[in-house]
């Protein structure tokens, strides 16, 4: 079974947003600067609160910001009774 991945918009977003920094975004949803860098990167998927204030923050709702992806969704058997 592969492993679902969270996608996000964050680096886009910080960008739209008059190229705001990494830490002005760490700053205002109060996190470092390093949980940015892996989660522009997709290594570490946030808590639900923090997903919620990054989205506040760029005034988007969280599927705006983050979209989960399930690898397997494409592979998945299909019902054929």
């Amino acid at each position: 079974m592969a492993k679902p991945r969270v996608r996000n918009s964050i680096r886009r977003l910080r960008f739209d947003a008059g190229e705001m920094t990494q830490r002005e975004l760490a700053s205002r949803v109060e996190c470092t600067r390093q949980t940015i860098v892996m989660l522009e990167q997709e290594r570490y998927v946030p808590s639900l609160a923090l997903a919620f204030r990054i989205a506040r923050v760029f005034s988007k709702s969280i599927e705006d910001v983050f979209r989960y992806e399930d690898e397997d969704e494409d592979e998945a058997p299909t019902d054929t009774d």
